[in-house]
């Protein structure tokens, strides 16, 4: 994966997550994400980054956009790492 397909990925799981309502006010509440901000920032990376990280917080959620966005799941990971702020952290 490249980070274009990368974006395209996380553009797919965004727009899955704005159509699931009852997800998105969990993720507006626990963000602190506005709609206004989502209109404005859905394109931008480091927002696109912030989707996946707080799907990937549970692993149903994962399953749940993929299955409905016919996405890979393993892919949400490594798509994520090509986005702003995924670098692998190395604690030594």
């Amino acid at each position: 994966m490249v980070k274009e397909e990368a974006e395209i990925y996380a553009l797919k799981v965004t727009s899955w997550l704005i159509s699931n309502q009852d997800l998105l006010c969990v993720f507006m509440s626990s963000t602190g994400v506005s709609e206004a901000t989502i209109k404005s920032d859905f394109q931008d990376g480091v927002f696109l980054a912030s989707v996946l990280d707080f799907l990937l917080l549970d692993e149903n959620w994962v399953f749940a956009a993929c299955d409905a966005m016919q996405l890979e799941p393993e892919a949400m990971q490594s798509a994520r790492l090509l986005l702003p702020g995924g670098g692998r952290v190395n604690w030594t």
